[in-house]
């Protein structure tokens, strides 16, 4: 039985890469078990965690379901200065638009959003 998942990503400079992601969230993180790792809880189970060390090419993304893509979207290239070219997507036969970015270290990042307002809601009840 599967019941909480974790993904890391790594950053070559620890106090930077904090400071990026503390801004990506909007919060402190939940839980600094020792220097050069912190970690976020997004949902109930859900973790994110930031560890000092050389980022994986190729990983991810991961993608972050938020209420607004183009707001993310224009916070990430105001307050974290993101290429503001990157582009958000979207599929006929797909629920969501989404994006990705990457973040100072080269990991893929990214959002979606549901387009559906009932389905929206509907998830976020679950939450």
């Amino acid at each position: 039985m599967i019941y909480e998942m974790t993904y890391q990503v790594r950053v070559t400079n620890f106090n930077k890469g904090l400071m990026w992601y503390k801004t990506l969230l909007n919060r402190e993180p939940d839980f600094v078990p020792h220097e050069g790792f912190a970690e976020w809880e997004l949902i109930p189970g859900c973790w994110l965690q930031v560890a000092e060390g050389t980022p994986a090419n190729g990983s991810g993304p991961i993608r972050l379901g938020v209420l607004s893509i183009e707001e993310e979207r224009n916070r990430m290239v105001e307050e974290l200065n993101v290429d503001e070219s990157f582009e958000i997507f979207s599929r006929e036969e797909v629920p969501v638009k989404w994006a990705t970015f990457t973040d100072p270290w080269g990991n893929r990042l990214g959002f979606f959003e549901y387009i559906d307002e009932n389905e929206k809601n509907k998830r976020i009840q679950t939450l």
